[in-house]
């Protein structure tokens, strides 16, 4: 009985050790601060703005999110967090400012661009491209 229970006991750690070194457990929700997730985007989402971030997107963001967004770029498989999906409606659901502060912020596997793209106004245009990935 005592093997069996310590076999019992082994699988749950092994389990349980598993949730919290797998990708899926960085999925955890990303808090964003009122102040940025209230900011109103400056720019509008016509296609000279959207042109702005296609390309900067393709620079920056399309290694590891993908052509179309689904977090399937070509580097995506060598990080330890899952790039996620744009295409998704939980993605889309975000606040512009939201998506501007993660962008902007970064956390884990994805990198800060507030150096990488110094104009904020160049990442809110990311952002009206990232709006066309649906």
């Amino acid at each position: 009985m005592k093997k069996k229970f310590s076999i019992v006991i082994a699988g749950l750690f092994s389990i349980a050790l598993l949730a919290f070194t797998s990708k899926s457990t960085y999925q955890n929700p990303w808090p964003v601060p009122d102040a940025y997730k209230n900011k109103v985007n400056p720019l509008k989402g016509d296609a000279a703005s959207v042109a702005t971030g296609k390309a900067l997107y393709g620079q920056h963001c399309k290694s590891c999110h993908g052509t179309k967004g689904k977090g399937d770029g070509p580097k995506a498989s060598q990080l330890d967090t899952e790039s996620g999906d744009f295409t998704k409606a939980s993605f889309q659901s975000q606040t512009d400012g939201a998506l501007f502060y993660k962008t902007y912020e970064g956390r884990k596997d994805m990198p800060s661009f507030k150096k990488k793209i110094a104009d904020a106004n160049d990442i809110w245009a990311v952002v009206n491209y990232m709006r066309t990935l649906k």
